[in-house]
Parts: C-alpha cells; sequence; structure tokens
C-alpha cells in the first residue's frame, strides 16, 4: 500500500464504488468516510474477541469473553463476561467498534439474547436485543451497520431462518424476508466484505452448499458454490474484503479459502497447526486468527486453547499464535480488525 501515490483512483468493483487513495487510505469519492475493509490494520491494537463457549468440564459452559490483539502474537487476555451468563454455541458479529453475540445455548433452553461490547475497552457485555427466535450454533456475518444471523437449532429441531439487526441500535431481529434453502445447524458464518455474506456447511444432514446474501439489501439469497469436502461443521471463519478463510472440519484440520466477490467451490488453501474442530476465527485485513476447538469424538472432546494464524493472501500452514485464558470451544468470535467483517 505505502508504493500507491496519493490521489490514486480505483473503482472498487466489490462496492460498486469509485475510491481515492490519500496516502494511507482508500476513500470513496465524495465522501469522507475510509474504507473500513483497508483500515483495520493501521489500528494498532486490532482486536478480536471469542466471547462464551463449551468447556470440557462443569459447568461445561463459560461465559468469559477473551481477546487478542490480531497484529501481534501473544496469549489471549480477559475481557470481560455476558451479561446473559454462561453459554455456547452462539453467533459473532461486529462493526470495526462494537462485538455482537447472539443466541447460544444454556441448558436447559435456547437463547435468542443478543449481547453487545464495546471493543476499544474492556468489561462485561450489555443487552442489545433478541434474535427473532431462541436458536443456537447459527452462522452470523455483518458488514460496518448490519448484522445478518442464518440457521441454527431451536427447540422445535433445525431452522433455516435469517433475520438481521442495526449494529449501533441492536433491538429485536428483523425478517430478512427469505431462507435459507435448507434447515441447518452448525453452520459457519464470518466471511464478509462490505457487501457481500457467505454461508456454508452445516448438519441437517451434512452438506457442503455455500450461499451468499448481499448484506445492504434484504429479501433474497443466492447459490455460490461447493466446499471441497461435506463439512458437519466447521469452525467460525475469519475474511478481509477479498478472500474468507474455512477452517475445515473434513479431517478436522484443512483450511480452504473463497474470493468473496466471485463465485465458485472452495481450494485447499494448507493445515491447522493442530488438528482440532468448532474453534473460532477473527480477522484483520492480512491475518485470519484461530482460537480454540476440541480434539476428538464430539462425547469424548478434548477442549483446547491453541491459537494460530495464516496470512490471507499467502496460502500455507497455520502458525503457532498463542493460547487462549482456558479451554473451549463453540465461542462466538468477531473482529475490528477490518471494519468489523
Amino acid at each position: 500500500m505505502s508504493e500507491i501515490p496519493a490521489g490514486a483512483m480505483r473503482f472498487n468493483s466489490d462496492s460498486q464504488k469509485l475510491e481515492y487513495w490519500n496516502g494511507s487510505a482508500w476513500f470513496q469519492v465524495h465522501t469522507a468516510t475510509p474504507d473500513l475493509a483497508t483500515a483495520g490494520d493501521r489500528q494498532p491494537g486490532a482486536r478480536g474477541v471469542m466471547m462464551g463457549g463449551a468447556l470440557d468440564s462443569s459447568p461445561n459452559r463459560t461465559a468469559a469473553i477473551d481477546y487478542i490483539n490480531i497484529t501481534s502474537t501473544g496469549d489471549a487476555q480477559d475481557f470481560g463476561d455476558l451479561d446473559a451468563g454462561a453459554k455456547n454455541a452462539p453467533a459473532g458479529a461486529s462493526s470495526s467498534t462494537r462485538a455482537i453475540c447472539a443466541g447460544g445455548s444454556h441448558v436447559p433452553a435456547r437463547q435468542s439474547h443478543i449481547s453487545v461490547i464495546t471493543f476499544s475497552s474492556t468489561g462485561n457485555s450489555a443487552d442489545h436485543g433478541d434474535l427473532s427466535a431462541a436458536r443456537a450454533e447459527l452462522g452470523a456475518v455483518s458488514n460496518a451497520t448490519r448484522a445478518v444471523f442464518a440457521g441454527g437449532s431451536t427447540p422445535g429441531g433445525d431452522s433455516s431462518e435469517i433475520d438481521y439487526i442495526t449494529i449501533s441500535s441492536g433491538g429485536t431481529a428483523q425478517d430478512w424476508g427469505t431462507n435459507l434453502p435448507d434447515a441447518r445447524e452448525r453452520l459457519w458464518g464470518g466471511i464478509s466484505s462490505p457487501t457481500r455474506g457467505v454461508f456454508g456447511g452445516g448438519q441437517s444432514p451434512a452438506v457442503s452448499t455455500i450461499e451468499f446474501v448481499t448484506i445492504p439489501t434484504t429479501g433474497s439469497h443466492n447459490d455460490f458454490g461447493e466446499m471441497t469436502g461435506t463439512d458437519v461443521s466447521t469452525a467460525t471463519c475469519g475474511s478481509n474484503a477479498t478472500r474468507g478463510i474455512i477452517p475445515s472440519r473434513g479431517t478436522g484440520e484443512h483450511i480452504e479459502y473463497i474470493t468473496i466477490a466471485t463465485t465458485g467451490n472452495s481450494t485447499v488453501f494448507g493445515d491447522m497447526s493442530q488438528t482440532r474442530q468448532f474453534g473460532g476465527g477473527v480477522a484483520s485485513s492480512t491475518r485470519v486468527v484461530m482460537m480454540g476447538g476440541y480434539i476428538g469424538p464430539f462425547s469424548g472432546s478434548s477442549a483446547q486453547t491453541t491459537i494460530d494464524y495464516v496470512n490471507i493472501q499467502t496460502e500455507g500452514d497455520a502458525v503457532d499464535f498463542g493460547d487462549l485464558t482456558t479451554d473451549k470451544y463453540m465461542g462466538a468470535n468477531s473482529s475490528n480488525g477490518h471494519g468489523g467483517l
């Protein structure tokens, strides 16, 4: 980016906007708002959080929120606790300033509760509204203003529902206007550009399909392609504005990727540093960091503290980043590293 001369122009095919380079960031022409998709790594404290999650030991769920600084390496630190208490399998979304934790499971029931934290500070989350229906194991995507939730498990079975909130205001989630083609749980999400959010995989039964929504426009979803294998469930993902990284469950170690602005099947990227499933992904504009997960069959799982990362634009294997404050999996993950995508 430092080699681009100030005043250079480009057409952003994803946002369909003309932009200019001011020497440090891309701006849309006739606006004073920087392109959040490229701004994140210039935040020296770009943060990723893992909210709640499942534990191996009793009480088997946690309300704890961990955070890391994505642009460095090292162990996670304590951020605070979820206001709704311990839960596992919620969904995470974010803007550049706020992280959202939606739904989840706390015995004996699924939750509709939505919590919010502010990235720049630490402390407990606050109430931010409710999903349109209580569910867990759902997927989420977001841009700077809107979070979209899809699928999940409900007390009555798996869901195909899609709903959304405005991140700045919260409240009760609104119906998207259409549903996923198949009801499913264990849906991964977190691959987003400013205009497109991608969901895929899941179980009910195991599926490999990938779909996308246009985040600013309600009422439709579209076919994207297929994963390289049928993924019953994966870790949550991470992305910058152009490429999405998918830690795969097929063998528990493979990483796949897609190009967000196009459509097509996922491609093998590399391997995780440790074979595990149900971890969480956070991202800056250059890195995806994968947090936690478990090893082994679900009935006898072994939760992990492992954190590793990849550089988004360079295919290859993940390398060590650090460790979580405790071993856990199935938390809600969000980051402000590139505008909350």
